[in-house]
């Protein structure tokens, strides 16, 4: 990625926090309650991340419409796709952001992209990859981010009799 475009996502990175800003101070950036703002402020930071790391965001919280859940961001880094969960907190405590993604969670992110994979108009699935980015925006500090790239695959053994749920 070159040094314009480097600049070009700092640019949009700023401008979109200043109206962020501007739209908390004249009350309209919803009701959310915090901890949703502060999700959605986190994966607006992966976001820019991995545009800034070279991958190509095609969705963020995408649903399937049927099944429960979203996918928080989509995104390809050259033929593989990968599909992210992002985990922000506002402080550093003494579990890890990315602990919260538990196995009932894991299920549920496969559940998802094998119906997002299906959708795609290729003849063949493509490589695919789960990640997990725990962004931390912890007042007054830089934003930190860990990235878990291949976190866990399509498949989870449960018990002995489990199936392998590839899409």
């Amino acid at each position: 990625m070159g040094w314009l475009e480097q600049m070009r996502i700092a640019w949009l990175e700023r401008a979109l926090a200043g109206l962020n800003r501007v739209a908390r101070r004249r009350g309209r950036a919803g009701d959310l309650p915090a901890h949703l703002a502060t999700g959605i402020d986190g994966e607006g930071a992966a976001f820019f991340y991995l545009r800034r790391k070279g991958y190509t965001v095609v969705a963020r919280r995408w649903s399937s419409g049927n099944l429960p859940g979203d996918l928080d961001l989509i995104a390809w880094q050259g033929p593989m796709l990968c599909f992210v969960e992002v985990k922000t907190r506002t402080a550093h405590d003494l579990t890890p952001a990315e602990v919260a993604v538990d196995s009932h969670k894991r299920h549920i992110l496969r559940r998802l992209a094998r119906q997002y994979v299906r959708q795609l108009p290729q003849e063949t699935a493509p490589p695919v990859r789960f990640d997990v980015l725990s962004v931390y925006l912890v007042p007054g500090q830089e934003k930190e981010f860990q990235h878990f790239e291949g976190s866990f695959g399509w498949s989870e053994r449960r018990d002995w009799n489990r199936w392998d749920d590839r899409p």
